[in-house]
């Protein structure tokens, strides 16, 4: 079949080179796609929130799926602007990807349907003084604050104290990056434990685990300093067991479809849940409607069965006759940034090194341009190195081993990934 995967991320990349694997591929195009992309398939010049030129090349070129990849897309209903028109595609509709789209519809959602979270309250843009005072009254830090809209990873800040909160507030409210995502605040219970992410592909009836993973937000080393996009991540986590998983899986995934399905939104297509193990179980701290990044880097490698095929069987309402097969093999993804993200960075920086990394390790392109058959730096989050292992120590040994080959000017990368999921192995 002819398939369009929408996106230029790392994510993007991955996916594309997942699907580039598939005997079911006639020709993959990738819109706008990057560097990388572009040696699995063709990319195309194509803006996302362009819905008409996006239709106009999948009635040219005989697109049998559409693929998207980041959430704008998804939130802003490009899946139910398709399907009116007759063509398929592998992405949640507008109302079931608000699950990522509004932190107050997510929250609300698992609040009516006992979907354990973090307690949480909703105020309007107009209300932040009121939060505040709220916040200061308790006296409870941390606390999170979180923008109720898509922040590209950057909404979501984790407050120690009543005068970073202010401090938060004041750039929720002030910086233009945030007027849209912040109409509303979310302002939740801190939760204690530790993260990891279970991702789910569905047909809106029937759900499957394909991996579980575990992301590093921060910035720097340690977990300190702002969050991003996510600085690195690896599979699995020795934090969700057996046992863990399926209670993930009874307690979060299965009443999530359930509901949006009794809803009358079935949810097809890849659910992200960001989760945090308490004491007391698995709690969800996010809901993402697609692929993480740069979870997908780290997991799709992983990924015995054939990811075009699943999808397919996704749109098609057959995904109880797939099977979801894992290699067993353990894998780190450094991600390799500009130095100054997630705010201020330079961009322009020559790349060498990407050759030489070891057959069986991967990169992935993200903030990167070609020109003149040489690759520049063209973003905060640059490059994804992947390294695989028997065992965990082994895959993030064998990861850095290849990040060190890479060099640009003032690159920047944290040294600690998959470190802590160390000390739940024996």
């Amino acid at each position: 079949m002819n398939v369009l995967l929408l996106g230029s991320g790392g994510r993007e990349h991955a996916m594309a080179w997942s699907i580039a694997k598939s005997d079911r591929l006639d020709e993959l195009f990738i819109a706008p796609g990057n560097p990388g992309t572009d040696q699995v398939g063709t990319n195309v010049d194509l803006n996302l929130s362009d819905f008409e030129a996006i239709l106009v090349f999948i009635e040219e070129n005989d697109i049998e799926l559409t693929i998207v990849g980041p959430e704008k897309p998804l939130v802003d209903g490009i899946t139910n602007f398709l399907e009116e028109k007759g063509h398929k595609v592998f992405g949640p509709s507008k109302v079931a990807a608000q699950l990522e789209g509004s932190k107050k519809f997510a929250n609300e959602f698992m609040k009516e349907n006992r979907i354990p979270t973090a307690d949480f309250q909703t105020y309007s843009r107009d209300e932040f003084d009121k939060a505040l005072k709220v916040i200061k009254s308790k006296g409870e830090y941390p606390v999170v604050l979180k923008a109720d809209g898509l922040a590209g990873g950057k909404g979501v800040f984790i407050c120690e104290s009543a005068e970073e909160v202010e401090k938060r507030l004041n750039e929720l409210k002030k910086n233009d990056r945030f007027e849209e995502a912040a109409q509303k605040l979310v302002v939740e219970e801190f939760l204690k434990g530790d993260e990891a992410s279970v991702f789910v592909i569905s047909d809106g009836k029937t759900a499957k685990i394909l991996h579980y993973a575990q992301d590093h937000k921060r910035i720097g080393e340690g977990d300190t300093g702002l969050n991003t996009g996510g600085m690195g991540a690896y599979c699995p986590t020795p934090i969700i067991g057996d046992r863990m998983l399926q209670r993930v899986e009874k307690e979060i995934i299965l009443p999530t479809i359930s509901a949006m399905l009794l809803d009358e939104n079935p949810y097809k297509g890849i659910l992200y849940c960001g989760l945090m193990i308490t004491e007391e179980g698995p709690k969800v701290v996010e809901f993402n409607c697609r692929l993480g990044d740069p979870e997908a880097q780290a997991i799709l490698p992983s990924l015995e069965s054939d990811l075009l095929d699943l999808m397919d069987a996704a749109v098609n309402e057959k995904l109880n006759t797939k099977e979801v097969k894992i290699d067993g093999k353990y894998r780190c993804c450094v991600v390799m940034a500009s130095e100054g993200y997630p705010l201020d960075y330079e961009k322009g920086k020559e790349i060498t090194g990407i050759d030489d990394v070891a057959e069986g390790s991967l990169v992935f392109h993200a903030g990167t341009k070609a020109e003149d058959g040489k690759i520049y730096s063209d973003g905060g989050r640059v490059l994804s190195v992947v390294g695989a292992g028997d065992s965990l120590q082994d895959s993030i040994k064998n990861t850095y081993a290849e990040v060190k080959k890479i060099d640009f000017d003032n690159k920047y990368y944290r040294s600690d990934i998959g470190t802590k999921g160390l000390k739940f192995i024996g």
